[in-house]
């Protein structure tokens, strides 16, 4: 079981970028607090859930996908990383740019809808987002070795311990969405602050990465 497990050193920078993007605000936060705060807390949660099982969805079939490539080709595996490096930059730029999207719809909605419906959203959206299946085919792979016999077991397990540190950390934000939302939207500069945390942190990461692969 161990040998599935990355070193204490390597979960301490991966548990790192997972606090920085659970707490940056985005459209999937934007769904969980707003759904929250227009249908129900029961809502949000549901949306929620769907979403962590689109996670779980994306992690599957990353892992799967690149444990097929890591034994077909390990040098395209180094090549997915330098991308996975560069993408990693690009979102750092964008972060920096264009900012946080977060806009939770406010009032009421006359409909409250299903639990069901509501966790099949949550599973839709995140699924279906390419942006997301990109970040994880991108981003696992930082923290993996191309040469590491067991690395099909420690993308799956990075997946798994994304939600355990992610969830910690949103579960909250829904619990008290009508002040998280109101902080947010009252205290711009908050948001800035995650917008640059989240690109020093990312950028960080695809600089030593790229580096890595130039030595």
């Amino acid at each position: 079981m161990s040998d599935f497990i990355p070193d204490a050193t390597i979960l301490v920078q991966f548990a790192l970028a997972a606090v920085v993007l659970a707490i940056t605000p985005g459209p999937d936060m934007a769904l969980y607090v707003g759904r929250a705060i227009t249908h129900s807390r029961a809502a949000g949660l549901a949306c929620f859930a769907g979403a962590v099982t689109g996670i779980l969805v994306h992690t599957m079939l990353v892992a799967l996908g690149l444990s097929a490539l890591l034994v077909a080709a390990p040098t395209a595996f180094l090549v997915l990383k330098v991308i996975g490096a560069v993408y990693l930059i690009w979102l750092a730029w964008q972060a920096i740019r264009h900012g946080s999207s977060f806009s939770p719809r406010t009032g009421k909605n006359a409909r409250a809808g299903s639990l069901v419906g509501h966790y099949l959203t949550g599973i839709g959206i995140n699924i279906l987002n390419p942006k997301i299946a990109l970040f994880f085919l991108t981003f696992l792979p930082q923290f993996v070795s191309a040469n590491d016999p067991h690395a099909p077991g420690k993308l799956l397990f990075l997946g798994l311990f994304f939600l355990a540190v992610a969830i910690p950390i949103i579960l909250p934000m829904i619990f008290a969405a009508d002040r998280f939302a109101a902080a947010l939207r009252a205290r711009p500069r908050v948001t800035r602050t995650f917008d640059w945390l989240f690109a020093g942190v990312f950028g960080a990461f695809a600089v030593k990465i790229l580096t890595a692969q130039a030595r």
